[in-house]
């Protein structure tokens, strides 16, 4: 701590004293809240010089000081004369000399001061020049830091508050004029000492540069044979790796960059011998380092490879090499664009040519990716734990397997299917030959070589043609076969479901496999179970004209296992019957619907009763599973009727209606079971369309009823179904009809709003995501009778309300449908592709809805701004930043005169001393001036930048907003 000093500089040190301690989080607030007030005041520019400059001031201080002055001069360098920025600048300068020894993090916070400062003083002409003279020779470290943070900061200059051609003339002083000088400079410093040409603070200047300065410079100075050398420079070798991948990157451009690569090219190769080195030596952090070098340039050189593939065979094998002695697999991951962006290119006839020459290097990657499949041998004998407890790197050899699984599927398109399924197939035959033998009830020796080719069959399932007969005519009966251990089953019952497609084609297979899968549900391990679930969702669907005739047994079958399975697996095997079902004789369908369907709605109703009277969720949970059933049924029966037929799923929905309505009343404050049941009767209607009009009048009361009680958006969503599939011109839909769901339409949206009236928003961010995907739909179908209700004033009014929110789904639902209302303001709304006239042309919008919706603005558009403003300044998450100054574009289209006051109107009510001087008048000026002209999307973007800087400037909102405060959305109806 320093001593007390007439600076008052004890309050800060308290302040970040206690943000250290272990108090009370009242306290830590406290003084939060205190450091960030400090951080944006104006006496924060020389307490901060103070904490500098002090010598007793402890590192935390100093870097809370070094980091604030960043912040000041980024947003708050308006607060200062302009006079006195040449004193900023030889101070900042004065302690760059004091910190360039370190401590590092502070030495990085000043150089991205100074490099803010050469920004924004325009003034500040020689740069570079004066920073040199003034560190001087000997602080070299802090010269190449600040060398290489000025063209990142320049970069991201969208947060300086400097115009665009400001920053742009900036830009070219800085960094464009100065590339020659910078050249110049660091092949200097590189050639100064041998110290200083293995420099890792050079390497990461020259990536920072490469921005600016073209790779063939580089290449071509002896930056380059410094860079080559620091790759074998433990000290600087990930730096050197850096810079060496940004030039890589930048020779992408083959044609231009031919004479570069010829240059490069033999320096990365000469870096081959490395591969096997740092593989025996155990050094994975170097071997993933030449490993991503490797992979870097054949990403880059794509194009050369498959030209020249004689001449860059080198390259190609180096990655194969890198993948193959990886034995940790902790490299491999980084060639796996390389080979995909090579089976890309190589599989277009006009390099196919390359695509033979390479043909051998994928065979031998098939082999590789295979041997990387395999399990570890674990260090002791509990083959139940094969990663000694290391539950992380468990799970994240699940997922590399799936991504080694990608790479198998790319050297499918380049060696064929055929030819990698035939490797598998080798190595499995290899496996049963040596180690079939020696198979016990108890033991299968080596299972690891055998559980890895089934894998790679799994993983290049997708990519096997129905017609294959080479092959899999061989390997289903072995996998058939496989001994009873439980990777391997799992494995085995996996890999058959992805042969479903195949095995539909060649129905003389598919007893065996079917009977292995059901075997699967009886095993003792819930993770067959699962896969046996899954593969049988997969036979199915695929087989289900094969297994037409035996849907009565596996209805046994099916009753039999479905209460032991978790509820995932309960929908896979319901959507394998249901699929079954769907491939029955028209007059079979009711019938089998049901003798599958009335068992799970007993149990269901047994639950329900239960529940009544349960001390825990048990019961209310297996109701959820059961209506999910149930909706699995829907969603997979799918009969073709005649449109002037009954169609016997909907006789059979007819029966289960009442069951369900029964559940929604009796389970009001339930939201899981309320929103199965609402998803039911959405896929009803999606699954039968216009063929449930039987059930509508019901279902229609059912949705009203139930939204009204319980206050559940997913009632609103299931409306949404109903609303598409009977609007306004829909087939097969009377007139009278769709007059009678926008009515229905209407009392939902009545109900919605006394809702909102009686709770603030923030409490029904659900309900108002649903309403307003509900009113998306509303505006499509029914926008003739919408715009013109009076309802819709009540609707805008209340999706004002909704901008309060800070939930990022509720608010994209309302900016959405704020955006499709006002474009009904102009002559080409948003619409609905079927709205397209014949000619192409998106239909005009008529006068009347214009007028309506200008009407509406008129009363609204003033709050609608000042809301709209607000959350981008304030609250709105920033993916919804886009759709909000969307909604002020609209509001420019429709009234750019009124609009532009609302937006002055608004920045006018912004706390006092959070707008820079005269920032006001240049957005407005330049905000009139492009509405004028009718620039209107150049207005969105000032808005948009202006309410960025802004927010960038005031992270939270500060004491004072007064009028800006929202107030309570408000309904009498």
């Amino acid at each position: 701590m320093v001593s007390p000093n007439p600076d008052g500089l004890e309050p800060v040190l308290a302040a970040l004293s206690t943000m250290q301690a272990n108090v009370e989080r009242a306290q830590k607030s406290q003084a939060h809240e205190y450091l960030e007030k400090f951080q944006k005041s104006p006496e924060a520019w020389t307490k901060t010089h103070s904490l500098l400059s002090s010598p007793g001031t402890i590192a935390e201080a100093k870097l809370f000081a070094a980091t604030t002055l960043k912040g000041k001069i980024i947003y708050d360098l308006d607060q200062l004369p302009r006079e006195s920025l040449p004193s900023l600048r030889d101070s900042i300068l004065a302690l760059l000399v004091s910190f360039r020894e370190g401590p590092r993090p502070v030495r990085t916070q000043l150089c991205v001061c100074l490099a803010n400062l050469a920004i924004q003083f325009l003034e500040w002409k020689d740069v570079l020049g004066q920073v040199g003279s003034t560190l001087g020779s000997s602080a070299g470290d802090c010269i190449l830091e600040f060398l290489k943070v000025l063209p990142e900061e320049i970069m991201e200059g969208r947060k300086i508050n400097l115009s665009e051609d400001e920053l742009t003339a900036r830009t070219k002083e800085l960094l464009e004029d100065n590339t020659t000088q910078v050249l110049r400079l660091l092949n200097q410093y590189a050639s100064s000492s041998a110290q200083a040409a293995s420099n890792p603070r050079l390497f990461e200047c020259i990536s920072s540069w490469l921005r600016e300065i073209p790779a063939a410079d580089i290449v071509n100075s002896s930056l380059f044979e410094a860079i080559i050398n620091g790759l074998y420079n433990d000290t600087s070798f990930d730096a050197a790796v850096d810079c060496m991948c940004t030039i890589l990157r930048d020779t992408r451009e083959v044609d231009e960059y031919m004479e570069v690569i010829q240059i490069i090219y033999p320096k990365i190769l000469s870096l081959r011998p490395r591969i096997a080195e740092l593989a025996r030596s155990g050094d994975l952090e170097t071997y993933k380092g030449i490993t991503r070098i490797f992979a870097e340039a054949g990403e880059a050189w794509v194009v050369m490879i498959a030209r020249l593939p004689t001449e860059f065979r080198g390259l190609t094998e180096s990655v194969l090499e890198c993948c193959g002695r990886d034995q940790d697999r902790d490299a491999i991951a980084l060639t796996f664009l390389f080979w995909y962006e090579l089976k890309q290119i190589i599989t277009l006839d006009k390099y196919k040519q390359a695509r033979i020459q390479y043909a051998d290097i994928f065979g031998k990657l098939v082999n590789v990716m295979i041997k990387h499949l395999e399990y570890p041998n674990p260090s002791s004998a509990n083959e139940a734990d094969l990663f000694d407890g290391d539950r992380e790197q468990e799970e994240k050899f699940r997922e590399f397997r799936h991504q080694m699984g990608d790479v198998l599927k790319d050297c499918c398109d380049v060696i064929t299917v055929t030819e990698c399924l035939g490797k598998a197939f080798s190595l499995i035959q290899r496996w049963v030959s040596t180690y079939g033998s020696q198979v016990t009830s108890t033991s299968v020796p080596h299972w690891q070589e055998l559980e890895a080719p089934l894998f790679s069959m799994r993983a290049m399932g997708g990519m096997v043609s129905p017609e294959e007969s080479m092959v899999l005519r061989q390997v289903i009966p072995l996998i058939v076969q496989i001994p009873d251990h439980e990777k391997l089953r799992f494995q085995a019952i996996m890999a058959l479901g992805r042969y479903t497609d195949w095995t539909a084609q060649h129905p003389e297979f598919l007893q065996p496999q079917l009977q292995f899968v059901i075997a699967g549900f009886s095993h003792s391990s819930k993770e067959v179970v699962r896969a046996a679930a899954l593969a049988f969702k997969f036979f199915g669907t695929d087989c289900r004209k094969l297994l037409e005739g035996s849907v009565m047994e596996l209805h046994n079958f099916y009753e039999s296992v479905l209460d032991k399975l978790p509820p995932d697996s309960q929908e896979e095997i319901t959507e394998g019957v249901a699929c079954i079902i769907s491939a029955q004789a028209l007059d079979k369908v009711y019938s089998t619907f049901k003798m599958y369907c009335d068992p799970v709605i007993k149990r269901m109703m047994i639950c329900a009763n239960q529940a009544r009277t349960a001390q825990d969720d048990g019961p209310n949970v297996a109701v959820t599973g059961y209506i999910q059933l149930l909706t699995v049924f829907v969603q997979n029966i799918q009969p073709y009727v005649s449109p002037h037929e009954e169609n016997p799923a909907v006789k059979y929905c007819q029966e289960i209606l009442p069951v369900l309505s029964t559940i929604a009343e009796n389970f009001t404050n339930s939201t899981p079971i309320l929103e199965r049941v609402c998803r039911c009767w959405r896929y009803m209607v999606l699954s039968y369309r216009t063929a449930i009009l039987p059930l509508l009048p019901t279902l229609a009361q059912q949705l009203a009823s139930g939204f009204e009680n319980s206050r559940q958006g997913c009632f609103l969503w299931a409306t949404d179904s109903v609303l598409r599939e009977f609007a306004i011109g829909a087939e097969y839909v009377d007139p009278s009809t769709s007059q009678a769901i926008y009515s229905f339409f209407e009392q939902q949206a009545l109900a919605f709003l006394r809702i909102m009236n009686d709770l603030p928003a923030e409490d029904l961010p659900d309900v108002i995501e649903d309403f307003f995907r509900l009113l998306i739909d509303a505006l499509i179908y029914y926008h003739q009778q919408l715009l013109v209700s009076p309802v819709c004033q009540h609707i805008l009014s209340a999706a004002i309300s909704a901008l309060t929110l800070q939930q990022e789904s509720p608010l994209i639902a309302a900016l959405h449908f704020l955006r499709d209302l006002l474009s009904y303001g102009t002559e080409h709304p948003n619409s609905s592709n079927f709205d397209r006239q014949d000619s192409g042309q998106a239909p005009r919008n008529s006068p009347q809805l214009q007028q309506a919706v200008k009407q509406m603005v008129v009363s609204h558009g003033e709050t609608l701004v000042q809301r709209v403003m607000t959350g981008m300044m304030f609250s709105f998450p920033r993916d919804c930043i886009q759709d909000a100054s969307g909604v002020l574009l609209s509001l420019f289209e429709i009234l750019p005169q009124q609009s532009t006051a609302w937006v002055k109107g608004t920045i006018g009510m912004l706390p006092a001393g959070s707008i820079r001087a005269g920032e006001t008048d240049r957005l407005m000026n330049a905000v009139g001036a492009k509405a004028d002209t009718g620039d209107l999307r150049k207005v969105r973007v000032l808005l948009q930048d202006f309410t960025t800087s802004y927010r960038r400037r005031n992270v939270t909102p500060r004491e004072g907003l007064g009028r800006l405060e929202a107030t309570r959305f408000r309904f009498n109806g």
